[in-house]
């Protein structure tokens, strides 16, 4: 993993004459551009295939920001492909998972050095399914060499997007574990949702959909906001209090800058209720990743290692205030920004080991 100033020698060192292609988001993020900006400098060839997720009634002012970034990113690559995703059904079921892991099936990926998914500018149900497809090419020890995961973190932009999240709760694409499947299956439920600020009505559809026997919520300790913790804490104080009975022992604590962190712990507590459950009708640790995208690509590590069911609710559209629509979409980033870079398959690692995605 490589994080911040870390990133662009890493980038120039290792990407220079490669021939890498780059999913990422025709979004509306002012993120979305920023891993490309990077590769750009750093010799690579890139090029382009950008999932444009596609929802009811976008404003004018998410349009302009998406047309800005798409220009930017045309001017960045020598080979620029959209492909349009509707993310809902005609009858609103959720398919915009399936649709996107589809298109990125089609691609000749075995044509290239290394393939990066930059997440920034793409949803927890897009990027999820896009993930876990490549990281199985792996374990059928298929092409491309190299699989890479990048994301531009920034809590102040995060706070500065309003997502409205749907009513229709359910399993992001590839991640019902067993529960989607086998029905006289009835494992202990654990739930681990990440909170985050503003997002109390799309947790609780997730909590009445998962219905879990026990909750591990995870607060983001340690946090640039060193105080975001406890603010969670108040913010959700009936739901921890109350409806789901949190034992102030089974508050999780990982860091909010570190998705490796994340990962670790929830495999952690997932090694640790497996012999306690297994006379029993076995233990089930469900995800919820509804904080940020950084801490959510360690929950997609532990999700497509153990094959853990992800909960999730689709946002139906986004509002983005005016500050942040408005902020220029060349050169650097703001500062508060730190782009993450995870090199999860590939020559990296020892010609031995085991591919991340194993049958269970």
């Amino acid at each position: 993993m490589h994080c911040s100033d870390d990133v662009t020698p890493f980038f120039r060192s290792y990407f220079k004459g490669r021939n890498v292609l780059v999913v990422g988001g025709a979004g509306f993020d002012p993120r979305a551009c920023n891993a490309v900006q990077q590769l750009q400098g750093s010799g690579a060839r890139v090029q382009l295939h950008l999932i444009r997720e596609l929802r009811p009634g976008p404003t004018d002012a998410l349009t302009a920001a998406a047309e800005k970034n798409l220009e930017l990113f045309q001017e960045l690559a020598s080979a620029v492909q959209m492909t349009d995703v509707e993310i809902f059904g005609n009858d609103g079921a959720i398919v915009g998972g399936r649709r996107a892991a589809r298109a990125v099936s089609d691609l000749a990926i075995m044509s290239y050095d290394d393939v990066i998914v930059d997440i920034s500018a793409l949803s927890i149900g897009t990027s999820f399914p896009v993930v876990r497809l490549l990281v199985e090419e792996f374990s059928r020890n298929a092409q491309p060499k190299n699989l890479h995961v990048t994301v531009t973190h920034d809590p102040s932009i995060d706070a500065r997007i309003t997502r409205t999240a749907g009513d229709r709760p359910g399993w992001v694409h590839g991640f019902s574990g067993t529960l989607g499947v086998d029905r006289d299956q009835n494992p202990a439920r654990l739930w681990m949702p990440q909170l985050a600020s503003g997002a109390q009505q799309e947790i609780r559809r997730i909590y009445d959909f998962v219905q879990p026997d026990d909750t591990c919520p995870i607060l983001p300790f340690p946090a640039r906001d060193p105080r975001l913790a406890d603010n969670l804490a108040l913010e959700y104080r009936e739901e921890l209090l109350s409806t789901w009975q949190v034992d102030v022992r089974n508050i999780v604590y990982a860091d909010d800058d570190d998705p490796l962190d994340v990962y670790r712990t929830i495999l952690r507590i997932d090694d640790l209720r497996k012999p306690v459950f297994e006379g029993s009708g076995g233990s089930a640790t469900i995800l919820s990743p509804t904080s940020s995208k950084l801490t959510a690509l360690g929950a997609l590590m532990a999700s497509t290692e153990r094959d853990l069911p992800v909960a999730y609710l689709e946002a139906e559209n986004y509002e983005l205030e005016a500050s942040a629509a408005t902020q220029p979409r060349t050169g650097q980033s703001e500062a508060s920004s730190s782009l993450v870079h995870l090199w999860l398959e590939g020559e990296a690692y020892a010609s031995g080991r085991p591919a991340m995605r194993r049958e269970v």
